[in-house]
């Protein structure tokens, strides 16, 4: 079996059991066509950078204003590299920051069909979401710049929990992003 035969199977697997994380996805609130894969993407189609972060073995959350609980993570800024840009939101939303290097477990590949992109320098219409996991240290209050969500709360959950919270009026994908990022960490 060649290497590629061995990643293609691989993925195949991991898609069967994770069915809904890679099901094709509508997200209405962005005008957007998405399709996760385990694949990494080209750099320069990364937009967005998104965590599961792991401090002791359990999940950081956090909940907005609008009492939303969401991964860490946000839209990259013009020039700004990935490591940068996940230091960066890790703090502001999480007051987090990184104790051991991101492994990344895959991306949705997003469409939009905006006429613009969010961004001016972001890809149009075609870009990437990154996820990934990482150990990480919560050591302060979320910084909460004025341009960004606005974190109410960051709390420390167990995997099984923080899938709960997570598919509370959410698309039913987000357990499943969980438990394939546990099973990555887990896999080490």
């Amino acid at each position: 079996m060649t290497d590629t035969t061995r990643r293609t199977d691989d993925r195949a697997a991991i898609a069967a059991r994770f069915p809904a994380l890679h099901a094709p996805q509508r997200w209405e609130w962005g005008g957007i066509d998405a399709q996760f894969t385990t694949e990494l993407p080209p750099d320069e189609l990364v937009t967005n950078i998104h965590l599961v972060g792991f401090s002791e073995g359990r999940v950081v959350l956090c909940r907005d204003v609008r009492g939303h609980w969401f991964l860490p993570g946000g839209t990259r800024e013009a020039a700004e590299s990935i490591d940068s840009c996940l230091a960066r939101e890790l703090r502001e939303e999480a007051g987090a920051r990184l104790t051991g290097p991101p492994t990344w477990i895959g991306h949705h590949l997003a469409v939009s069909d905006g006429p613009t992109p969010y961004r001016p320098w972001q890809p149009h219409p075609v870009k990437a979401w990154l996820w990934g996991w990482a150990e990480v240290l919560v050591d302060s209050a979320p910084t909460n710049p004025a341009d960004g969500e606005q974190v109410l709360e960051v709390r420390l959950t167990t995997p099984e929990e923080a899938q709960h919270l997570l598919a509370h009026h959410r698309d039913p994908w987000w357990p499943e992003l969980i438990a394939l990022a546990t099973e990555s960490r887990a896999a080490g």
